[in-house]
């Protein structure tokens, strides 16, 4: 437990570094270029800049005690104002680096030209995030498995990963999502965790659009971090009301194929997927099996399992350039995408909705569509 809370107090560290230290590289860059020397400009602009800065911290404060609209107006705009300034750091360090090269060559021009271009394009480049959120992709993929049942050729199946239904997704967006799962006309549905933000309140309203999922082979849910911060019974007490099925660890038979749901491990915890399969009541290795986890992480356990399908989400697919390349990092070729090794698959979708900012530029959200041979 106190492992986990160091944890937590590093990462928080490390974020509210990142996070002022980027803002005030905003507030190096348009004092530089704007050739600002009044004292009292100086300090305003460092006023706002401060504001802004911390102005998602405090949105998340209010809305998790408060339902009203402002606070969720307030969510929403320092959200976006987040997928902004990170696209305003990547315009401004092109900038300094346009700066520099001119010095070398000896060019002269008005600096103030660079911050118009620089907003501009963050203003343009998130426009196209936000409307990006709102139009979800379709992605197929074919996945192999050597003793595939009989009844599954044909089949196919549906993820969603990462709704994050809470301050910004409601009833409207899950209903949009649910008609585009509909119109695929999918025999079974997977979602794999994250499908509430973790807030408060509310909550039933939300997963209303689940009950007009039509696949005759039911629909299945395991937990992602998210629903950890929420509240896993919280969770629980809201889906137990919709036809989804929750797998806790758990394993239903369809068809002769093993659906595993292994639940995300709650805050300061962690869990080992091949001793937790393992426990699992009736799992037999030498049948096919399909694993829903949230995270891309423990794939040689689940393969060493036998588990012929893994699929996760979380990733977002770094949902914002250049935040793919921490994923990247983290998760190494499996961040994104279907891998295929042997007779064990992998897949990690971008999901669905966003998460913080409601801004994609890096990753299409996405419906995955999977079909079997």
């Amino acid at each position: 437990m106190l492992a986990g809370v160091l944890v937590f107090i590093f990462f928080l560290f490390v974020f509210i570094a990142i996070l002022f230290g980027s803002h005030f590289f905003i507030y190096f860059s348009l004092v530089r270029f704007l050739n600002i020397s009044a004292p009292n400009t100086k300090i305003w602009l460092a006023v706002a800049i401060f504001i802004l800065g911390i102005s998602f911290i405090l949105a998340s404060i209010l809305t998790h005690y408060s339902e009203n609209v402002i606070p969720k107006v307030l969510y929403f705009s320092s959200g976006l104002w987040l997928g902004v300034a990170l696209n305003l750091i990547i315009a401004f360090a092109v900038s300094w680096i346009f700066v520099v090269i001119a010095r070398i060559v000896g060019y002269q021009f008005d600096h103030k030209y660079l911050v118009v271009l620089s907003i501009a394009f963050a203003v343009i480049y998130t426009g196209y995030g936000v409307w990006n959120v709102y139009h979800p992709k379709i992605k197929n993929i074919t996945v192999k498995i050597n003793n595939l049942p009989e009844a599954w050729k044909g089949k196919t199946a549906v993820q969603l990963s990462d709704v994050h239904l809470g301050h910004i997704f409601g009833e409207k967006f899950m209903a949009s999502i649910v008609e585009k799962v509909n119109a695929q006309n999918p025999n079974i549905v997977f979602i794999t965790g994250d499908l509430f933000d973790g807030m408060d309140g509310a909550l039933d309203n939300l997963v209303t659009p689940l009950d007009d999922i039509k696949a005759p082979d039911g629909t299945y849910f395991v937990t992602g971090n998210h629903e950890t911060y929420l509240g896993v019974s919280k969770a629980f007490d809201v889906l137990a009301k919709t036809p989804v099925k929750i797998l806790n660890d758990e394993m239903v038979n369809v068809d002769g194929m093993q659906i595993l749901g292994v639940s995300f491990p709650e805050r300061g915890a962690s869990k080992n997927i091949e001793e937790t399969i393992k426990n699992i009541s009736g799992f037999n290795p030498n049948n096919p099996s399909i694993l829903l986890y949230h995270n891309p992480a423990q794939e040689a356990q689940a393969k060493a399992s036998g588990v012929n399908l893994q699929l996760a989400g979380h990733t977002h697919k770094g949902q914002l350039f250049p935040i793919f390349l921490i994923d990247k990092l983290i998760y190494g070729k499996y961040y994104y995408g279907l891998f295929q090794e042997g007779n064990f698959s992998i897949y990690t979708s971008s999901g669905v909705g966003t998460w913080g900012p409601t801004v994609r530029t890096m990753a299409d959200p996405e419906i995955v569509v999977i079909h079997f041979e």
